[in-house]
């Protein structure tokens, strides 16, 4: 049975609407998706779901009203709030009158670089959350392995950039916060190799060699990768401009250079046999 809560000063709904900040996402390991599409992926992902808040509107829908059974059957807290209750805590321009909160998955720098013939991306300082969103959901198209979020990049776990992951964020590993002097050592005892996204004195992406374990980096919009880590990576990657662009979005970036390694990495292409 639903709970009904009316007042936006309700502890619960606080609590909630302070998921919109980091520092409340990493406190309380939680973080919000919202919206049918996103709260059907989550029911599918086998992560925590502690609660679903939703609006008498919503619930009038068929596939909602689907959704909140098998949420109850989980045990799942139900709350029903009014729409002016819901905007309070939602994040969304047209908010579709439902979301989960979710406990965050955890997952380590060891585990990641020890996956079976790896093919990770790297995020340095990415800083849009669209972006990030958008690479992590390509990641998952391409097969990658993993995704590594250094120090100073965007947190993958705000809603524009679940929003922006399509469900992607439950699909594959995710470890945010690390270090370059932790990362770099990880993946060479691993023999993992290290490819930077650089428009200095770099190879043509489709002339690299993506067929042995791979960590493929993206920089910062504005500044690319950090001066330190484009020094220690075996091979620049860059891609040809043809028309008057400066550059290409990195998510853009990101979507053709992973594919090229798809390609490469495809079966019929291996020169290593697949673990």
């Amino acid at each position: 049975m639903a709970e009904i809560i009316t007042s936006s000063s309700n502890k619960l709904i606080k609590q909630v609407a302070s998921l919109k900040q980091k520092k409340y996402r990493d406190e309380l390991g939680m973080f919000v998706t919202e919206g049918v599409r996103l709260v059907e992926e989550s029911l599918s992902s086998g992560w925590q779901i502690s609660l679903c808040i939703y609006t008498p509107s919503a619930a009038k829908r068929e596939k909602v009203n689907a959704m909140l059974e098998r949420l109850a059957a989980m045990n799942c807290r139900l709350v029903q709030v009014p729409e002016e209750v819901y905007g309070k805590i939602s994040d969304t321009e047209q908010p579709q009158g439902i979301l989960t909160v979710i406990k965050k998955q955890s997952f380590t720098l060891q585990e990641i670089v020890k996956s079976v013939y790896p093919l990770l991306v790297i995020l340095d300082g990415v800083q849009d959350p669209g972006n990030a969103g958008t690479i992590i959901r390509t990641a998952d198209a391409a097969g990658c392995t993993g995704v590594v979020m250094l120090k100073g990049s965007v947190d993958v776990f705000c809603t524009k950039a679940t929003r922006a992951a399509m469900g992607s964020l439950f699909h594959l590993p995710i470890v945010e916060g690390i270090a370059p002097e932790e990362l770099v050592p990880k993946l060479h005892q691993n023999g993992i190799l290290l490819y930077v996204t650089s428009l200095e004195g770099a190879n043509m992406y489709y002339e690299a060699n993506f067929r042995m374990p791979a960590a493929i980096m993206f920089g910062n919009e504005g500044s690319g990768i950090s001066r330190e880590l484009l020094d220690i990576a075996q091979t620049r990657l860059n891609i040809p401009l043809y028309g008057k662009a400066e550059s290409l979005n990195v998510s853009v970036a990101a979507g053709i250079i992973l594919y090229e390694a798809v390609r490469q990495r495809r079966p019929c292409n291996l020169t290593v046999p697949m673990l």
